[in-house]
């Protein structure tokens, strides 16, 4: 196949990058971690990792599955990503390293991954290379940086340069920052007590990490809350709660911002020549 797009990383930005390229005709792979942590599951097609298959707005994704000693010219691989694609599938690997990548030969490598670094995305695994937020270089590791910090520059693309340095503080949303993203208090294992798009209170306990209850810091609805039986360590991002409650709507659609930074994504495709469906 001529124009695979490989997408590294299938968190909610990334899925909402996923999910335009699908609809807009891409055959697209999408490579994650074994133990993906995303807290906007419910549209985050690496949830396909624990439930083997999951849907975002009508898009479909299933896991697949490559033993690299018992298919080493990863054929029967390619074969698996042709079967999702002709049931309208988007498929997902489990190779955090990118080990398949030499084998498929894609024309796009996107990092999408949002680790606010460069965890190995580099020039020589695909003709074109992108990289999603801090961590990149256009020109240098990757060929475009699209910047993912909101503001006047969200989705500006560059070809050359960096993207913005983290800051650590989220995005405001009706006013409130930081307050409503929520950060394990303790390490343990989460087990969730509230579930995504419930309504709670500011200091109602939602969860609990081992015996340290988890409390909501604002009132509003949970639009993310990490997976219950998931390890975790002391000031890890587990939750975050968008104070208009009436979004509840919202906690099961791609995000303006997903939405916004698949448009560039599809613009440097198509300014680079890479057509859907070659």
């Amino acid at each position: 196949m001529k124009n695979l797009i490989l997408v590294r990383g299938g968190g909610d930005l990334a899925t909402g990058v996923i999910h335009r390229l699908f609809r807009c005709g891409y055959y697209v792979l999408i490579l994650e971690s074994d133990h993906p942590s995303a807290i906007r599951r419910y549209v985050a097609f690496s949830e396909a990792v624990y439930d083997k298959v999951t849907e975002v707005e009508g898009v479909g994704c299933r896991r697949i599955f490559w033993d690299e000693e018992k298919d080493p010219s990863a054929c029967d691989l390619f074969k698996s990503c042709e079967e999702c694609w002709k049931t309208e599938e988007i498929p997902l690997l489990t190779d955090p390293e990118g080990k398949c990548i030499p084998h498929l030969h894609p024309a796009v490598v996107i990092d999408g991954i949002l680790a606010k670094k460069n965890l190995g995305t580099n020039r020589a695994m695909a003709s074109l290379t992108v990289g999603m937020g801090p961590g990149f270089t256009a020109g240098e590791d990757v060929d475009y940086v699209v910047e993912t910090m909101r503001g006047h520059n969200l989705a500006r693309i560059l070809s050359e340069g960096q993207a913005l340095p983290n800051t650590g503080v989220p995005g405001i949303i009706a006013g409130v920052g930081k307050e409503r993203v929520i950060h394990s208090p303790a390490d343990g294992v989460m087990r969730n007590i509230s579930r995504i798009a419930d309504l709670v209170e500011k200091d109602q306990v939602i969860a609990m990490v081992g015996e340290t209850p988890v409390k909501a810091t604002i009132s509003g609805v949970v639009r993310g809350l990490i997976r219950d039986g998931y390890p975790i360590f002391k000031g890890m991002k587990i939750a975050d709660i968008d104070p208009r409650a009436e979004q509840k709507k919202n906690c099961y659609t791609i995000s303006d911002k997903a939405r916004c930074l698949a448009g560039s994504v599809v613009e440097i495709l198509l300014s680079n020549r890479v057509l859907p469906y070659e």
